[in-house]
């Protein structure tokens, strides 16, 4: 079938985080190409990807190495239980993190066997990097950018810690050396924050104890057989659409150790006229958060059966281009 471009429409795809123990279990018996993307996933890892997901045990699959690929998985298969059913696709597409390798997939800009395997190699360098126990993050909710920058600057004493994720306005992460983050959470605190919840992660992503892993990873993304996107992605680090195969794997690279701008990239697809978006794969934290950035776009979670038919009910309303 040919495939129609919706002006209006834009699909994003979760990072870490957004995980769980039987993610996607209510979708596979109407959906075979789920156990089939699992299936292609397990053989690049040399494991049971789905009975991982499934059975747990849940520290197993938080552990990055393991999350990376199920999560990305995990996307692309809810991109493919939509191709399946529509002939719809959006004129954008993003991801948070980890997701924008599910969105680089998903527009064929390389394929998914090779992301797999990239992204686990991903998480082991993130992991080699820090090792586990020396490096945190934390959810700030109640302060403004500027504000949480500010308080980072004040509490790193030598330290790394920084604003690493610009989630939604009174809404930021931030990461670095443990005892940096909890200088800077109590720093908050006291700067007026509603709260300052630290994050069960084993690495802090985006901050600047990533660089090595970024500079460990360079060979890997220069093996990757990757092609200019067939549909437009908008990159985490520099919310740019990149058109050449250096520039993509240069986005790739600085993103490891660069703020997630989400703010900016929900406010990049406004720009474009996006008013439908779709966050595709487990959780439904992305479109949680378009609540508070952008309130005129209707944000729907594709995690479940009824999300699927939810999100094909809407976007057949929508103008279409052949």
């Amino acid at each position: 079938m040919s495939e129609k471009i919706i002006d209006r429409l834009a699909m994003v795809f979760p990072g870490q985080g957004s995980q769980s123990v039987g993610m996607l279990g209510d979708m596979v018996d109407a959906n075979p190409s789920i156990k089939k993307t699992f299936s292609e996933a397990s053989n690049v890892l040399g494991y049971d990807l789905w009975d991982r997901v499934q059975q747990g045990p849940e520290d197993l699959l938080n552990q990055t190495a393991c999350t990376q690929p199920a999560m990305l998985t995990a996307g692309v298969a809810v991109w493919r239980c939509w191709t399946a059913q529509t002939d719809c696709r959006p004129s954008v597409l993003a991801g948070h993190s980890l997701g924008e390798y599910t969105a680089l997939v998903c527009a064929n800009a390389m394929s998914f066997s090779d992301a797999v395997g990239l992204v686990e190699k991903r998480g082991h360098e993130m992991q080699k990097a820090v090792p586990e126990g020396s490096g945190a993050m934390a959810a700030i909710l109640g302060l403004s950018d500027e504000q949480v920058i500010t308080c980072c600057e004040q509490a790193a004493q030598g330290e790394v810690v920084a604003a690493v994720n610009f989630n939604s306005p009174g809404q930021v992460v931030i990461a670095g050396n443990v005892k940096a983050v909890e200088r800077a959470m109590v720093q908050c605190k006291s700067a007026g924050a509603k709260r300052a919840l630290p994050i069960p992660v084993s690495v802090p992503s985006h901050c600047e104890l990533m660089r090595t892993a970024a500079e460990q990873f360079t060979d890997t993304l220069n093996s990757i057989d990757f092609k200019v996107p067939e549909i437009p992605v908008i990159h985490n680090a520099d919310v740019e659409v990149h058109q050449t195969v250096d520039a993509i794997r240069s986005a790739l690279s600085q993103q490891l150790y660069s703020p997630v701008r989400w703010v900016d990239t929900i406010q990049a697809m406004s720009s474009r006229g996006i008013d439908t978006l779709l966050e595709m794969g487990p959780g439904k934290v992305l479109a949680g958060l378009n609540k508070r950035i952008d309130k005129t776009q209707t944000a729907i979670a594709v995690n479940n059966a009824a999300g699927l038919q939810k999100a094909l009910d809407a976007v057949t309303k929508l103008p279409t281009t052949e």
